[in-house]
């Protein structure tokens, strides 16, 4: 997967297939739509190409209001590298800014979507909604692809056990501590990425290493405090443990964050992720 930071600097791209979006926590519903880009590009020949933004656009037109206190479900690292497993041949990672804001709906589809990425086909996600003020929607996409060109299509809403999967649905279940309904409508474990360092002294209260890891990003969705089995992943390597959260009032990014492993293993000391597993957590212990 390449990924960019900017529409200037792009390779020329075959027959786009392209679709847009904040994409956090990659879930089962994005999948959907990832998996139908993907299906689309093979019958004509053609690359995919994703759309994201960071900040989050919620961050940056509501500081004081609906984004002050949004937290999200993976941190752009995490984000990317989901986005690479799902096997994606182009990522535009934008800077979302007030000013790119203003940028209305249809000149969004003409000047950047056609003009840019000479878009053949564009895909929506469910209630998708773009250009300033959230002003376009699925059915102006549809005039504009009369009008332009080009083919649209939006892809139904997704369900996981009747209920409705959203970005929404995930950040609720992961605050209320269940794992493993976030994990069903993820559709994947979920992740928390960071740097690793080892605790010293070790815990006397156990015989297995511990490790602290930092996070990257203070608007990182973490679940309340407790006990959580994890599978602890090092590049290559994988190992069974559980993870120790604490959080705290001011930020997550201050949170304490610790875990242990029940194998030895060499030094962890790099970028580690943690995979959380099904089971319900148990109280904190420290």
């Amino acid at each position: 997967m390449k990924i960019y930071y900017d529409f200037e600097h792009l390779e020329e791209i075959r027959n786009a297939v392209v679709t847009t979006g904040s994409f956090d926590g990659v879930h089962s519903g994005h999948k959907a739509i990832l998996e139908r880009l993907k299906k689309l590009a093979f019958e004509i020949g053609g690359e995919t190409v994703l759309i994201t933004f960071q900040p989050h656009p919620r961050k940056v037109l509501y500081p004081d209001t609906y984004g002050k206190d949004l937290r999200l479900i993976t941190s752009p690292r995490e984000k990317i590298e989901l986005l690479s497993r799902a096997g994606l041949d182009h990522l535009i990672l934008i800077n979302f800014t007030k000013e790119f804001s203003k940028i209305s709906s249809v000149s969004f589809v003409r000047d950047i979507l056609l003009k840019k990425l000479h878009a053949r086909k564009i895909i929506t996600g469910y209630n998708h909604h773009f250009g300033h003020n959230r002003e376009g929607d699925t059915e102006l996409m549809r005039q504009l692809a009369k009008q332009f060109g080009f083919d649209v299509e939006e892809i139904p809403e997704q369900e996981v056990q009747q209920e409705s999967v959203s970005s929404v649905t995930i950040r609720k279940a992961l605050l209320e501590g269940d794992i493993q309904r976030a994990n069903k409508y993820l559709d994947h474990n979920y992740i928390i990425t960071g740097k690793c360092t080892s605790l010293k002294p070790p815990s006397p209260a156990s015989q297995h290493p511990r490790y602290s890891i930092q996070l990257e990003e203070e608007t990182k969705l973490l679940p309340p405090d407790g006990t959580y089995p994890v599978i602890i992943i090092d590049e290559e390597d994988k190992y069974p443990g559980c993870c120790f959260i604490r959080n705290t009032p001011e930020s997550p990014i201050q949170a304490s964050i610790s875990f242990e492993t029940f194998e030895p293993v060499h030094s962890l000391t790099g970028i580690t992720t943690l995979l959380f597993q099904d089971k319900a957590p148990e109280p904190y212990a420290h």
